[in-house]
């Protein structure tokens, strides 16, 4: 699924052995025994983290899966402590829906300088950021 989204320039490509390394942070939506939807928290600081390789498949959009997701992956980041979630996305509409805000990504340098210098739309970036605060 994630390759799928990231050959179609929706979300950057990573690597089985990066995402193997990344597996326990992983939150997988099944439906009768089949995959369709995940989504994973990378930790961008002591009071950040990102949900990163959000995707659910076509057929399952607009049945509230795409958000249970998120709202596992807030309630780890709430376990953890963290004030913080963002993300960087298209799907703006579903964010806001799910308690997100639109921001200015460049207050988020720590997402800027790890992942955003390695990615292909680096200058021309036409993702929208969105931040929820827990606290």
């Amino acid at each position: 699924m994630i390759e799928e989204y990231a050959q179609r320039g929706i979300m950057l490509p990573r690597s089985r052995e990066a995402l193997r390394r990344q597996l326990r942070h992983f939150v997988v939506a099944e439906v009768n025994g089949k995959v369709v939807g995940c989504g994973s928290l990378c930790r961008l600081g002591s009071d950040l983290v990102e949900i990163r390789s959000l995707g659910l498949r076509e057929e399952c959009k607009g049945l509230g899966i795409g958000s249970l997701i998120v709202e596992k992956l807030t309630e780890e980041a709430r376990k953890q402590g963290i004030p913080k979630i963002m993300a960087l996305t298209y799907a703006v509409s579903f964010f806001l829906k799910n308690g997100f805000r639109v921001v200015d990504k460049e207050i988020f340098p720590e997402k800027v300088w790890t992942d955003c210098v390695n990615c292909p739309k680096q200058h021309a970036c036409d993702e929208i950021a969105v931040l929820k605060l827990l606290s």
